[in-house]
């Protein structure tokens, strides 16, 4: 539900801004605001999952984020929408890690916990195509409102299941709330997150995106400098200073960095160039969403505990690499693109973001207690949302300005565009294959370098 509602809107925007009366200029709030709210709060919301208790935060934060959708579903003003998918992004922010933490929690026993981590990477990747998919579906044959009013029902499933839940007692405290703590990491992350989202339309040497992505990285390295000195730090600096809970971040920053601007080049690709309707394209990203399913439910739960993490994690980033470098060899007039191209790329690019995100989880939530799953599940959630906005900025900022030079030479003749759009999305992909490629080599590097370390010390 909180992954889903990250991209229903997306293909609903039109609907709502023709229906809301929205300017082309304050249209992107409906997605930003939601993004701003979950990614600047998550640190926070994982500090109240702790001082709460997981299971009470989770059972808030549903009813919350349910009870925003319904007020996003029946806005009659743009301002009132924007509001509502800021409170999404809040009760998300809590919500997000609150069922994070009840996995690691519930789950201790080796094989169960990675069969639990296996379905839990499965439904939370597969929720952004989906989302597209739900998207196209609910704005074409029922109203854009009903992107927002069926968090509602999943909610209530949610809470039924409240009960099967073991209880678990408070971990921590807000009395010694970390405020400087609190107040830089907000910022900075919001900071970034908008610098992100600003840099497609304006560019990344606009003085405004320049100065909110300065700024964020300097409010995150004090952050880092008040979280090493204070004596109750909302992040304990040693949670990212483990090397496996390293590895775990710094792959799936990687993955979605890659894999966000993928699935944006497919749904625009698919509608522009192929001529899909919003619904035929959102129905084409089904296929990643199945085998993203397969990889985190079947072939991460079989290999799990058989094949090092470390090995499984960069296999995966491979895969993934190969499926962008099969969507490399597109051309404007490619035939049997969805047998040929789409559906290959789709099946590996799924399975590998299915079983990174599987062993990521396990590996990023190893080895913590009570008092510190909530912060832990936070900051897996943060790099999540960290890096999709980085790489849907870059990619999609690449392919447009690669786009406008091949219209600069050849034109702006309906052939010309086409083939411009399509070799600027071919080139955004060769990035995306260069990111995945180093990520892989740097994990094999990485563990290699550990297993040296622990031969060593033996």
């Amino acid at each position: 539900m909180v992954v889903l509602d990250a991209t229903i809107v997306n293909i609903a925007l039109p609907s709502a801004q023709q229906d809301l009366g929205m300017a082309d200029a304050d249209r992107h709030w409906v997605i930003t605001a939601y993004a701003l709210a979950f990614g600047g709060l998550l640190l926070v919301g994982g500090r109240v999952c702790g001082a709460l208790g997981h299971r009470r935060s989770f059972a808030l934060s549903l009813v919350g984020f349910a009870a925003a959708s319904a007020l996003g579903g029946a806005a009659d003003s743009a301002g009132m929408l924007f509001a509502a998918r800021a409170a999404q992004g809040v009760f998300a922010a809590v919500l997000a890690p609150a069922a994070l933490s009840l996995l690691i929690l519930t789950f201790t026993d080796g094989r169960e916990r990675g069969k639990a981590f296996g379905v839990f990477a499965g439904v939370g990747a597969g929720g952004a195509a989906l989302g597209v998919v739900a998207g196209g579906l609910l704005t074409e044959y029922a109203d854009w409102r009903w992107c927002l009013y069926i968090n509602v029902p999943m909610a209530a499933i949610a809470l039924l299941g409240v009960p099967l839940v073991g209880r678990d007692r408070p971990s921590g405290t807000l009395r010694h709330l970390d405020v400087p703590g609190v107040l830089l990491s907000v910022a900075g992350l919001v900071c970034l997150v908008y610098g992100f989202t600003q840099a497609e339309p304006h560019g990344w040497d606009d003085a405004k995106v320049l100065a909110l992505l300065i700024g964020g990285v300097v409010l995150l390295a004090l952050f880092v400098v008040v979280e090493a000195r204070t004596g109750h730090p909302l992040l304990p600096l040693h949670i990212l200073a483990h090397r496996k809970r390293g590895t775990a971040f710094v792959s799936v920053c990687v993955m979605f960095v890659a894999m966000f601007g993928f699935y944006l080049f497919v749904s625009y690709y698919t509608q522009t160039i192929l001529g899909y309707s919003p619904v035929k394209a959102g129905m084409t990203l089904l296929v990643n969403a199945v085998s993203t399913t397969v990889g985190a439910m079947l072939i991460a739960g079989k290999l799990h505990r058989r094949v090092a993490q470390s090995v499984l994690i960069a296999g995966s980033l491979l895969s993934s690499a190969l499926g962008m470098l099969i969507l490399t060899r597109l051309e404007v007039d490619s035939s049997n693109v969805f047998a040929a191209y789409l559906t290959p790329s789709m099946v590996l690019t799924g399975l590998g973001l299915g079983c990174l995100l599987a062993a990521a989880t396990d590996m990023a939530t190893a080895e913590l207690g009570p008092a510190e799953a909530g912060v832990a599940s936070a900051s897996y959630n943060t790099v999540q949302q960290v890096g999709a906005a980085f790489g849907t900025a870059l990619l999609n900022s690449i392919a447009t300005s690669v786009t406008g030079s091949y219209l600069k030479e050849h034109g702006n003749g309906r052939a010309a565009v086409n083939a411009g759009t399509v070799h600027g999305y071919t080139v955004a992909l060769w990035v995306a294959f260069g990111i995945l490629l180093a990520g892989a080599l740097a994990v094999a590097l990485f563990s290699r370098g550990e297993r040296h370390a622990d031969q060593v010390r033996t």
